[in-house]
């Protein structure tokens, strides 16, 4: 009975940040290897065209990997009772908020964001500075299911206390009400 009251938990988004921050590491890349490609084999001595491999290594390494890996390490997972965020690649961070905790959701578009659809989704959950996914695809819709999320979800004590009201049948006469109400000065 107690499991038919808990709804399971289903995964309700997968997010990373807008794939456009691979296109300059894209660009960059694309213009690398074209560069090798052209200038290997046009210097005379052997050590001076594996300068050019190295050299183009470092900076695909340096401009494309360490962006791609960078990219592929943030993931924001909305479920139906909590958001979870991910972050990092050597060093993984991971933050959860909870949906019944209550917290409130602005979306922040800059230029290009906004013609893209994208934004950044700021989480304000009353501590020091809000919680922020940075540069999320459609993130007026992640606000909005966000907003429904919450609202859906119930508190877990007010749940199974009302649980157990209606498997008792209806509510109890709680008695003469006793009006504890204190106006300034008198009681």
């Amino acid at each position: 009975m107690a499991s038919e009251a808990q709804e399971t938990e289903r995964i309700v988004a997968r997010l990373r940040p807008h794939g456009r921050a691979l296109f300059w590491p894209s660009l960059v890349l694309i213009a690398t290897v074209g560069a090798m490609a052209y200038f290997y084999g046009s210097f005379g001595q052997s050590w001076q065209n594996l300068g050019i491999l190295a050299a183009g290594a470092l900076v695909i390494l340096l401009l494309w990997l360490l962006p791609l890996l960078s990219w592929l390490g943030k993931r924001y997972i909305i479920t139906t009772r909590r958001i979870v965020l991910r972050s990092g690649f050597f060093v993984r961070i991971r933050q959860e908020l909870l949906h019944s905790r209550g917290y409130d959701v602005t979306v922040r578009k800059a230029g290009l964001q906004s013609l893209f659809g994208s934004g950044d989704v700021l989480i304000n959950t009353g501590l020091d500075s809000p919680v922020r996914m940075r540069d999320v695809p459609s993130a007026d819709l992640v606000q909005g299911a966000l907003h429904d999320l919450m609202e859906k979800s119930l508190n877990p004590i007010a749940a199974r206390r009302q649980a157990e009201e209606s498997r008792d049948g209806s509510l109890r006469d709680p008695g003469p009400q006793v009006d504890e109400t204190t106006a300034w000065g008198q009681r």
